[in-house]
């Protein structure tokens, strides 16, 4: 979906860290991860499965690796408030 984005923190190996960014740029496209022999591999796709942007960082490097999906609509979120009764469930 447009707007899903995932962030790798990758160790450089020299006291510090640098951030890479994977983001699905247009509608219809997403982005994908899979780790394969101590890989990780970040992808935007297309629809049909075809890769735009290709990441990929050594599994032992990886530091964290932070999925942000793009919210589902622009509507304001349901704001849901729980009250707990005072006695129920307890006897005594």
């Amino acid at each position: 979906m447009k707007g899903d984005r995932v962030e790798a923190v990758v160790d450089t190996g020299q006291g510090s860290t640098q951030t890479f960014e994977i983001v699905a740029t247009k509608a219809g496209r997403r982005v994908e991860i899979a780790t394969a022999r101590g890989v990780v591999e970040v992808s935007e796709v297309t629809r049909s499965g075809t890769p735009v942007r290709t990441g990929r960082f050594m599994q032992s490097r990886l530091v964290a690796l932070v999925e942000h999906p793009a919210s589902e609509s622009t509507e304001k979120p349901v704001e849901v408030s729980t009250r707990r009764r005072m006695g129920a469930g307890s006897d005594g």
